[in-house]
């Protein structure tokens, strides 16, 4: 049975699983408009290192309390039949997907406001942990986690060793 928002193992959710969850709403039929959000592993970090991979982990029931609050609260909204968010955790190479936020309305001026507020406050309010390989300019190896609270200049912890 396919959970309507939370944390899954990677290659245990796709898009086409998500497309077909909010397709198969009963209420569907007052949808106008979708409007999704993939986020997708970057190759290369804001100072040009190469990620060579990522590693996500979350604190999966508090994680999918979040994500179920968030959602229900967005789909108060005047006009939204659904909002969907599910995270991917496990390892990630760049271009992978790690996440997918979806909004479905009656009209797309519905959608567009509720898609950009589901993504920044999952990234600030749900128990996700990334833990970033990189290669800096120097050929150098590195692991550090990244909170999604900070920004990649602040991060949490930096160990050089793989």
């Amino acid at each position: 049975m396919v959970r309507y928002v939370g944390i899954h193992e990677k290659g245990e959710f796709s898009l086409r699983d998500l497309l077909k969850s909010v397709k198969n709403r009963p209420d569907f039929h007052k949808t106008g408009a979708l409007a999704t959000f993939i986020g997708v592993v970057r190759g290369e970090t804001r100072n040009g290192e190469t990620v060579k991979k990522l590693i996500l982990e979350a604190y999966e029931e508090k994680a999918n309390e979040v994500l179920d609050n968030i959602c229900k609260e967005l789909k108060k909204r005047e006009d939204v039949i659904d909002v969907q968010i599910h995270h991917l955790v496990g390892e990630f190479i760049a271009g992978e997907d790690l996440v997918y936020v979806v909004v479905a309305g009656a009209h797309r001026q519905n959608v567009f406001p509720v898609l950009k507020e589901a993504v920044e406050r999952y990234k600030k309010e749900a128990t996700i942990f990334k833990k970033e390989y990189t290669i800096d300019k120097t050929g150098a190896l590195k692991s550090h986690w990244i909170s999604e609270n900070k920004t990649k200049q602040s991060r949490e912890k930096n160990d050089s060793s793989i």
